[in-house]
């Protein structure tokens, strides 16, 4: 890896500073405790029983033998707890006709997905739980599954009969009825140039190192839950609100949590049933699941058909764009399933000025493990969806694709800019960016390389790929998230005590993850304070330590968390300042703050003034207080920010592509992001390597695959391809900075950049290489078979000389799917098969 830029290493600033990670001492050594490494006197061990078919009646249960097994406490069915499970909750209604079925923490009398819970066993031992769930005998009465997304959205199958159809919910956004721009309809029908694609976002499975693992413990004055969860405070909420107990009851702690990426942004069957369980036995209850579980039943992310109409001028000036999505919910809805589509709704216009825009959107119901937010949650649809199109405007113009892009594009100078769908931009650079990432890349010999190849019909040939993104990040605004009707606020909570050694205690709603909370905060408040950053202490994840918060999703900790850290933290200076001035005898409005200070303005650079420190400790003492100062130095503060942030960047990727074998070789990658100011860049690297491999991974390696009986085939690591170090090669990296107006810090968010920026830069390149066989799409992951089948089916046309005469339209409603009868691949493989060198 590399990275490019000249990173400020000295002088007393922590914000921008390379700081190692305060939690990699325990986290690298693994001297932590995970949720499954929680041992309670007399704890029990739960195993579920999981459906083993897609949709089926279940028309008995027989857990005698499981019951009377070894070690066996409790066995209980949906049909024992009924009453007590409530149903897991959906907290984002989009319409207000939106169907959903009671989901169940275990199936009552149907199931409706291969791997929902249908009995738990409670043993003294995990091992004696495991064996007595293989105990229990269901039968089943198969009923016909709704498994592919186009036909269950014709209703030919219902996943739920019992609702008449598979269609939960249609969203619409029109800008000419919103009154964000005109009809896009008479763009298409006035249109020089109108380009439609249909694209394919295959489900993918979250993956996250850390299986889920939850363990309840009933004191007997309340119920205390450590779950690997993303959102503690949701989570209680919800427990409270689906459970009926007593919210002030429940205490739900997050431990060090082993990544998410979204997967762990739920309320889980199995957090209710473990609760269940715990509730019925009066036992502390443990479940953990084995990773063959998580593939099966953890939510899966993604899963869309994506058309999009793009009308254009002959010139290339885009004058609209329609985008008609369907939306695989899977059998439930998840905590915000039916969101996902519409965050990507605001960002198909992505970096692109263009006067009209129609989006609808039909979420439909399969029998399948349900979805919900995954790494990024719609925008990278969004983004893949548009960077794919505007390649193929440009090749329908002839013209390059870097060059239609920078045509189309918001110029600097029109910050703040509003979109056309209402959202305002308030900073951004795309051309410092673009021009960036060339110089990196080495654009201009990098297209001429691939000529130079294709002219000598090299075995292995050249493809550019260009990706140039911005997204809506900071989750926040909780006006707009009301407008949407999402069931909850956007704000963030921090406080910051002063303890009477000096030390400081910083106490955040934002639940980390792996994303390096406790060394940014500390940071932020060291410069704020201006205290060592050694003397910060970060505390998080324990909804009894830090009562309020809406947790971690959407690269939002920082945007709005950060605020309210620095928040919390001018108000403790300001609470500080009457007692710095009674003990300086000085006036309230004569004193100054600087470096952890007080000083009296004029009074000379040889002053004394007084620390924070000194004053904690007086507080503490409380022997001498201004009349009427309480004896504190702590101050809590909730931030609500008034605009999401827009990070932004443009992301280069050449291929190389056998000809002969369909293998794929990334040859480099370059990618400049803005992502406005920078608190940790080491932290902020290790962000984008990542977010660059998963999105990579999408684009060449992962899929969830189901068979025609609704049972997932992909169901472990030998299936579901993962990449190892190995597989990737060396980014090259840098910046470009317009800082964000939406909070001091100026930070716009990057947990989730890298990720929706790199899935169409790689399939851009992939088909940028081939397109002179004739090669019009490559639904992902682009396999090696996939690219030689494409390769096979395009080469009965002769090779051009150029990519502008490769394609042509796709027919109405004809999908880029696999063509039926595809020619065998020569490695004879699996749509699983490798990846790239």
């Amino acid at each position: 890896m590399t990275a490019v830029d000249d990173r400020p290493q000295t002088g007393t600033q922590e914000v921008g500073r390379d700081r190692r990670r305060k939690e990699d001492q325990r986290l690298i050594t693994g001297r932590t405790r995970w949720t499954d490494n929680l041992v309670l006197p007399g704890m029990l061990h739960l195993a579920m029983v999981r459906s083993p078919v897609a949709h089926a009646r279940i028309t008995g249960i027989d857990a005698t033998a499981a019951r009377q097994a070894p070690g066996v406490i409790a066995v209980l069915t949906g049909e024992d707890v009924k009453d007590l499970q409530g149903s897991l909750p959906c907290a984002w209604p989009i319409t207000e006709d939106q169907k959903a079925p009671p989901h169940p923490a275990i199936a009552v009398d149907r199931v409706a997905f291969s791997g929902e819970v249908v009995a738990v066993v409670a043993a003294r031992s995990s091992a004696a739980a495991r064996d007595a769930a293989e105990l229990v005998d269901v039968d089943y009465e198969d009923l016909p599954a709704a498994l592919d997304l186009r036909a269950a959205a014709q209703d030919e199958t219902l996943a739920h009969p019992d609702l008449g159809t598979n269609r939960s919910a249609t969203w619409v956004f029109d800008s000419a009825e919103a009154g964000t721009g005109s009809s896009v309809d008479d763009a298409i029908a006035e249109a020089d140039v109108v380009v439609e694609r249909e694209f394919r976002q295959q489900r993918l499975i979250p993956a996250f190192m850390e299986p889920r693992s939850t363990v309840v413990d009933p004191t007997g004055e309340q119920f205390v839950m450590w779950s690997a969860t993303q959102v503690p405070h949701i989570l209680r909420l919800m427990l409270a609100m689906t459970l009926g107990v007593d919210e002030g009851k429940v205490r739900v702690i997050a431990p060090d949590v082993g990544g998410g990426f979204g997967g762990k942004l739920q309320v889980t069957p199995e957090e209710i049933i473990t609760f269940l369980v715990a509730r019925h036995t009066g036992k502390p209850c443990k479940w953990t699941e084995t990773r063959s579980e998580s593939l099966l039943s953890a939510h899966h992310g993604r899963d869309q058909w994506q058309k999009l109409t793009l009308a254009a001028k002959a010139d290339g000036t885009v004058t609209g764009l329609k985008v008609e999505l369907l939306a695989d919910m899977g059998a439930y809805l998840g905590l915000v399933t039916p969101g996902v589509p519409i965050l990507g709704a605001f960002m198909y216009n992505s970096i692109y000025k263009f006067p009209a825009y129609h989006f609808s959107c039909t979420n439909v119901f399969t029998n399948k493990t349900w979805t919900d937010a995954y790494r990024g949650a719609g925008r990278p649809e969004a983004t893949f969806a548009i960077e794919r199109i505007m390649d193929e405007l440009a090749l329908e113009l002839g013209r390059d694709p870097m060059e239609v892009r920078e045509q189309n594009w918001i110029t600097h100078e029109e910050f703040p800019f509003t979109t056309v769908c209402g959202l305002e931009y308030d900073s951004g650079n795309y051309e410092a960016a673009t021009e960036r990432a060339k110089e990196l890349f080495g654009y201009d010999e990098l297209r001429a390389e691939q000529q130079r190849r294709r002219e000598s019909g090299d075995r292995v040939q050249l493809g550019l790929g260009i990706s140039t993104f911005t997204e809506m990040c900071g989750l926040a605004p909780s006006r707009v998230l009301g407008s949407l009707n999402y069931g909850a606020g956007g704000w963030e909570h921090a406080s910051v005590r002063m303890l009477p050694t000096g030390k400081v205690e910083v106490i955040t709603g934002s639940s980390a993850h792996g994303q390096g909370h406790e060394t940014a905060w500390s940071q932020i408040v060291a410069d704020q304070l201006g205290v060592p950053f050694e003397d910060v202490e970060v505390l998080h994840g324990d909804t009894q330590i830090s009562h309020k918060g809406l947790d971690t999703y959407g690269s939002r900790s920082l945007v709005v968390g950060g605020q309210a850290v620095i928040n919390a933290a001018k108000k403790v200076i300001e609470k500080a300042k009457p007692l710095a001035a009674y003990q300086l005898e000085a006036n309230v409005d004569d004193l100054e703050f600087s470096d952890g200070k007080f000083t009296v303005k004029g009074a000379g650079a040889d002053q004394e003034g007084i620390g924070l420190a000194g004053l904690a400790l007086a507080v503490f003492t409380a022997h001498d207080l201004p009349e009427g100062m309480e004896p504190s130095l702590d101050a809590d503060a909730t931030f609500d920010p008034v605009n999401f942030s827009f990070p932004h960047g443009t992301h280069l990727c050449a291929m190389e592509i056998d000809t002969e074998t369909g293998a794929s070789t990334m040859r480099s990658y370059v990618c400049v992001d803005d992502i406005g100011n920078v608190v940790n860049p080491l932290i902020v690297e290790g962000q984008v390597h990542g977010g660059l491999v998963q999105g990579i991974s999408q684009a060449l390696w992962e899929e969830a695959v189901y068979d025609d009986q609704g049972t997932l085939v992909s169901g472990s690591f030998v299936d579901y391809t993962l990449p190892t170090t190995a597989d990737t090669i060396t980014f090259v990296t840098d910046r470009t900075t317009s800082p964000a107006t939406s909070n001091d810090l100026g930070v716009k968010g990057v947990g989730e950049a890298g990720c929706i920026a790199s899935t169409p830069a790689v399939v851009n390149a992939v088909l940028d290489a081939i397109r002179q066989f004739g090669v019009e799409d490559i639904v992902m992951p682009c396999t090696p078979e996939r690219v030689w089948r494409a390769i096979q089916d395009g080469t009965a046309g002769a090779m051009s000389e150029t990519a502008g005469a490769a394609a042509g339209h796709f027919a109405e409603g004809e999908p880029n799917q696999d063509p039926p009868g595809a020619a065998a691949s020569p490695v004879g493989g699996t749509t699983q098969e490798g990846g790239q060198a």
